[in-house]
């Protein structure tokens, strides 16, 4: 295809590479969008993002823990896909490359990617609300296996929920300000499996566009802003991507 020899080529000539990833890669995985519906995208009569929100966090903690489980028991078996493995093939060879991802399963980390930038935070382990200390999911579970008893922080006293992002709390600063010195380096930036409607991160793209970055755009469906793009391919993320980079 044309369009993946171009984008082979940009990435040849690139010496400093950011790829932004969205809930389309892990989708190919079989991990559920929230915006696609079904049985995660509502919960108990609930939307994803009034049972996942900060307010929710503050008035009901044990109803969001039980949502988490609920969504981490057909989680727990899905396995990294072949988009997963390639970004972190291209880790390997290209050392300039830095990874940021919307998505908070850890199927990057499982497929070997190193030091990703996670601007949702992360499902698969805990930590205090005050103090950022990190848990294991399991210890949280037997605590509140017990009469749905809430896990307190050992070293402050703190809530503890599910290290993620909630809708209506503060974006993770360190990451954001770390995502934004790499857009403003890069000389390439490559969108994958994201629609690019949830800001800030979606504002990553533009801000490096604006400061002279070749933009690319991989995404089954169109996003608003592929007219900002270099080059847009709609097609499968993980085949797309093996034959534009060609890393074996």
């Amino acid at each position: 295809m044309q369009i993946s020899e171009e984008l082979r080529r940009r990435f040849a000539d690139a010496e400093r590479v950011l790829v932004l990833t969205g809930a389309g890669v892990s989708a190919e995985s079989g991990v559920p969008t929230f915006r696609g519906g079904g049985n995660t995208a509502v919960w108990k009569g609930m939307r994803f993002d009034v049972i996942s929100s900060a307010e929710m966090v503050a008035r009901d903690l044990p109803a969001v823990w039980e949502w988490f489980d609920h969504r981490r028991n057909f989680m727990d078996s899905i396995l990294p896909n072949p988009a997963h493995y390639e970004i972190a093939r291209w880790q390997e060879r290209f050392p300039q490359l830095t990874l940021a991802t919307q998505n908070i399963d850890g199927l990057h980390q499982k497929a070997g990617s190193r030091e990703v930038i996670e601007l949702h935070g992360n499902a698969t382990y805990a930590a205090c609300l005050d103090c950022r200390r990190r848990y294991e999911l399991e210890w949280v579970r037997e605590i509140f296996a017990v009469d749905e008893r809430l896990a307190l922080c050992t070293g402050c006293g703190g809530m503890i929920k599910t290290a993620t992002i909630s809708f209506g709390q503060s974006m993770p600063e360190a990451e954001m300000q770390r995502a934004q010195e790499v857009t403003l380096a890069a000389d390439l930036f490559i969108v994958l499996g994201s629609s690019l409607v949830v800001y800030p991160a979606a504002g990553f793209p533009i801000m490096a566009k604006r400061n002279g970055s070749r933009l690319a755009i991989v995404n089954r469906e169109p996003t608003e802003q592929d007219e900002l793009a270099d080059i847009v391919i709609n097609a499968e993320i993980g085949a797309t991507m093996s034959r534009a980079v060609g890393v074996n």
